[in-house]
């Protein structure tokens, strides 16, 4: 992972120092509110429903052992002794003071973090595949290109005040676990004709008050035009983007209002400048960012299916191997596991992870997967380099923690934003209902019927929950001064990428287990044996859910 180098760690110092002297200046009351707004926001600091939020950047979800327990530190001193994983790979701290915040980026900069463009109006974190660097289907490494991309983007000057928040995402797999459709910019590695791998482009997603699934603006960009061509669209959309209206702000709108073959036009205009100029990346370059993503020496071992040792130990343990069937995956190296924790254990917040969690985990990482610990946008965990004879080691040490819930992918793996339980702008809160349906449904032998499904929980049209991608998705709506809650169906993030439908008129809280229940009722009703819950209402379409959902109106 990278490093800082002199010049970083200064830029970041400097900038805890500044901030420090802002938030005394506000605080003896020589700022105003409104003064002060950008300046906190340009440091990833909120004001939420009952404190103030700060959000802490994890480039591509990347983490030391030493950047964990420092996370686990600031947590227990300053916060109430957890963080939560964000959708972006990020970690937010719900309940800082505000008068400690400079102390809290001082703290991380000890440990080459901060919380710089973590909101704001301008490029947020790059995200991409958690599995990146060890997924057998992967074309490439994208992670080099993360890092290009994060230090292009960190204080570029043209684009700290954009229309709108914008998000970029990078794909290198045969699976799509990066939803780069739904991102204002998606990049996916691809070869041409040649087999040469370049960058498909694709811009205009994201989802929100308007979702739109992203469209291809250059089938095949040559890697050395990356920035140049990422730059060509940001002036672009600077230029004519929106700023009357924060609702008609982001680049989806500009593109779904010029038409994407006016918009593309326009970018190659922009393009036809800046190619060829100084953002040209070099082969030296990319060979400087790829040196930070190195391969672990790895030990020569047997295929798991080779490994008796192993193959007796998952015959014997039941709990066990259903944990190593759904909470691990193949890596690239025989031998070796990826490693799935999950956040979602029945009665928590989806997401949330304590500080004594982050230390275990970190010992883990240390003891058995090269000292690196990876967030994901699903707000889980990843160890990805675990030799399969220490997967038993590590599950009794995770089970020990309540850090092994073996549904990795399944219903009661929710992705879900804090919502009104935190959130000033949630119509509704979130985390109750999450927590409801995992209730309902802990039988694990049930979820492993019903196969694979996303379920997403958003509390407001700002789907931070990302509930219209949610193969089931779950939206908080204000009925009146009431809650209640919209369903979508179909929505789903992958190369096939859709935006879910809603079912019909919104219910209130007590009813969503049982709105759940029976939508899982009608798919299994209607599968063949083949099918998966998307592939069941891509056949058959929401009438039949709508009408078992709502046969009691009738």
């Amino acid at each position: 992972m990278y490093v800082y180098d002199e010049i970083d760690q200064r830029i970041i110092d400097d900038r805890v120092e500044q901030y420090r002297d802002q938030t005394r200046r506000y605080l003896a009351g020589e700022i105003s509110d409104a003064e002060f707004l950008p300046l906190r926001l340009q440091n990833g600091l909120y004001v939420q429903r009952l404190a103030p939020m700060l959000r802490i950047a994890i480039p591509y979800g990347m983490l030391s052992t030493r950047q964990l327990r420092k996370l686990a530190q600031i947590s227990r001193d300053y916060d109430k002794g957890y963080g939560h994983i964000s959708t972006r790979q990020n970690m937010q701290l719900n309940w800082p003071r505000l008068e400690d915040v400079p102390d809290i980026l001082a703290e991380l900069a000890s440990v080459e973090m901060h919380a710089v463009q973590t909101s704001g109006n301008c490029i947020r974190n790059t995200t991409t595949d958690q599995f990146a660097g060890v997924a057998p289907d992967e074309l490439e490494d994208p992670r080099p290109w993360c890092e290009i991309i994060r230090q292009w983007s960190t204080f570029h000057p043209e684009f700290a005040f954009l229309p709108r928040k914008f998000k970029i995402a990078v794909c290198a797999s045969e699976t799509d676990r990066a939803a780069i459709h739904a991102h204002d910019i998606g990049l996916e590695l691809v070869p041409n004709t040649d087999g040469e791998l370049g960058f498909k482009v694709l811009a205009g997603g994201g989802l929100g008050r308007t979702p739109v699934i992203g469209q291809v603006i250059c089938e095949w960009l040559e890697k050395k035009h990356l920035l140049s061509y990422l730059e060509s669209i940001l002036r672009v959309y600077n230029q004519l983007g929106r700023r009357d209206n924060k609702y008609k702000a982001r680049i989806k709108i500009l593109v779904k209002a010029m038409g994407v073959d006016a918009f593309r036009e326009r970018v190659e205009q922009e393009w036809q400048v800046l190619k060829d100029g100084p953002t040209t990346l070099t082969d030296a370059e990319i060979e400087r960012a790829r040196s930070y993503f190195t391969r672990p020496d790895y030990q020569t071992l047997p295929a798991d299916a080779d490994n008796e040792a192993l193959q007796t130990l998952l015959a014997e343990n039941t709990e066990f191997a259903r944990w190593y069937q759904r909470n691990t995956l193949p890596h690239r190296v025989d031998g070796y596991r990826i490693v799935n924790i999950s956040l979602k254990a029945t009665g928590y917040a989806p997401g949330d992870v304590s500080d004594t969690q982050m230390e275990v985990v970190a010992d883990l990482a240390d003891a058995y997967s090269f000292g690196e610990v990876r967030t994901t946008h699903q707000q889980n965990l990843v160890l990805a380099e675990v030799a399969s004879g220490d997967l038993l080691a590590v599950w009794e040490k995770l089970s020990a923690m309540g850090l092994a819930t073996p549904n990795i992918g399944h219903l009661t793996d929710i992705i879900c934003c804090p919502g009104g339980d935190y959130c000033s702008l949630a119509n509704a809160k979130s985390i109750p209902v999450a927590e409801a349906i995992q209730e309902r449904f802990e039988n694990l032998d049930y979820l492993y019927d019903l196969g694979p499904i996303d379920l997403n929980i958003s509390g407001c049209m700002n789907a931070c929950g990302h509930h219209h991608i949610g193969h089931i998705g779950v939206l908080g709506v204000d009925k009146k001064g009431a809650e209640f809650y919209q369903v979508s169906l179909g929505g789903h993030q992958g190369k096939d990428a859709s935006l879910g439908k809603i079912l019909g008129p919104s219910f209130e809280q007590d009813a969503m287990p049982g709105v759940i229940e029976k939508l899982l009722e009608t798919y299994v009703a209607l599968r063949t044996d083949e099918e998966q819950f998307l592939d069941t209402y891509r056949r058959v379409g929401i009438d039949p859910f709508k009408e078992r959902v709502y046969a009691q109106d009738h």
